[in-house]
């Protein structure tokens, strides 16, 4: 069986790697840790075809490293074990440790991933893995915690010509003809940003000519691979798009939109919990304390999706992203959040005022621990009007209501507790 273009083209080393400019060109972040030769454990997240297991392969042949690999698809416990022992057994004193990748590893179980945990910490396999998924939804914190995650993006237009003019120079098999591109667009459009799906493509349309002169435009691309240009590709750079025209139609208060685009990810197969949870987010970042309910939907509809699977999935999913659309919104609690993370970082462990301290031994309430507390409860209304903030950030505002009916109830309440230390 003949080698397929995209692996015979599949690159050696980092000069020979083609995207990822913000990574690995020269003084980029990923290239300097591979320099330095003292890797860490590492997930490279990004979409189908961008080069995270040729760069996995490249780390280990230039750092000279054993290299295991693992899919996810077809590996379980047991392989993972069964890997990691081998490696350990194999390790000579003084030597590197070896790099074990595991590709898509979003799709590994939690039993699965925590069998990774030992191997990882006590530096008896450096972790490389691949996942197009957001790794904070699908790694266990546990392992994301001992792991860098560096972000691959999309192969650009000019990356994805570059990848076809140098396949024609320099494969054996297609430098025996002679070839010219009139027009890239077709094979651009059908590749999705994905460098295999591109060389696939460019494989099919170049073998389809008995001639060694071979002429390529769109019209001759479209007819031979015999495929319409999907309307969504889950694999390509569309899920993204589509994704984001989803939220923000959601945003924008366009139902009809938002059911558009929700259906487009039905239709190309996406994954339920993948839509499900932009909702969720959608829910707090987008419509927040404007309509609190929209939050407990979302996770209704998650909870109802896992239960009765697809297709019927996609009818309280439909009615949720109709909700979503038609509420009022506000992002006055995501950009509190945004806000008080800023002040943080800015100011540091400022100290917590003595009466809100927890008091659990003699000695911290002989240090006025928790002294002089008010319990809010004891007092008119529920409140008591003490300070709660770290002196150097007193009177800070983080949170400002929208201006909506719900919010608007908020600010009068907050402005009659407060008086004018907000200014609400």
């Amino acid at each position: 069986m003949s080698t397929p273009l995209a692996e015979r083209m599949r690159p050696k080393n980092l000069d020979e790697f083609v995207g990822q400019k913000q990574l690995v060109a020269q003084g980029a972040v990923l290239r300097n840790v591979i320099e330095s030769r003292q890797i860490p454990s590492f997930i490279l997240w990004g979409p189908p075809g961008v080069g995270k297991t040729t760069l996995a392969s490249i780390i280990a042949n230039t750092l000279k490293r054993p290299f295991y690999s693992l899919s996810a698809i077809n590996s379980g416990v047991k392989d993972v074990r069964e890997t990691i022992a081998k490696a350990e057994s194999n390790r000579f004193f003084n030597s590197p440790n070896p790099i074990l990748f595991i590709d898509e590893i979003h799709r590994f179980s939690k039993s699965q991933q925590d069998s990774l945990l030992g191997a990882v910490e006590k530096g008896t396999v450096t972790l490389i893995g691949a996942t197009t998924e957001n790794p904070s939804f699908e790694v266990i914190s546990a392992l994301l915690s001992r792991c860098q995650v560096y972000v691959l993006q999309p192969l650009d237009k000019e990356d994805l010509i570059r990848l076809i003019d140098r396949a024609i120079i320099e494969d054996s098999k297609l430098r025996t003809k002679s070839i010219t591109i009139n027009e890239y667009d077709a094979l651009l459009q059908y590749s999705c940003g994905d460098a295999r799906r591109l060389l696939n493509s460019l494989e099919i349309v170049a073998n389809h000519f008995l001639e060694e002169d071979v002429v390529i435009d769109n019209k001759k691309v479209g007819e031979i691979i015999q495929a319409n240009m999907a309307l969504y590709d889950k694999a390509g750079e569309q899920h993204y798009d589509i994704a984001s025209a989803f939220i923000k139609s959601i945003r924008g208060s366009d139902p009809n939109a938002a059911v558009y685009y929700l259906a487009r990810m039905i239709e190309g197969g996406e994954d339920a919990k993948f839509i499900c949870r932009r909702m969720l987010i959608s829910a707090s970042e987008d419509i927040g304390m404007a309509n609190p309910n929209a939050l407990l939907l979302c996770n209704a509809v998650m909870d109802a999706v896992r239960n009765i699977g697809m297709p019927e999935g996609r009818i309280p999913m439909a009615q949720a992203a109709v909700y979503l659309a038609s509420s009022p919104k506000s992002n006055a609690s995501y950009m509190a959040i945004n806000l008080a993370q800023a002040a943080v970082r800015k100011t540091g462990n400022l100290s917590i005022p003595l009466p809100l301290r927890n008091a659990p031994t003699k000695l911290m309430k002989n240090l006025n621990y928790g002294k002089n507390y008010e319990y809010a409860h004891n007092h008119a209304n529920n409140f008591v009007n003490i300070e709660y903030m770290p002196d150097n950030l007193s009177g800070s505002i983080f949170y400002e209501p929208g201006s909506n009916g719900a919010e608007d109830k908020i600010r009068a309440s907050l402005r009659d507790k407060w008086k004018k230390k907000y200014g609400y």
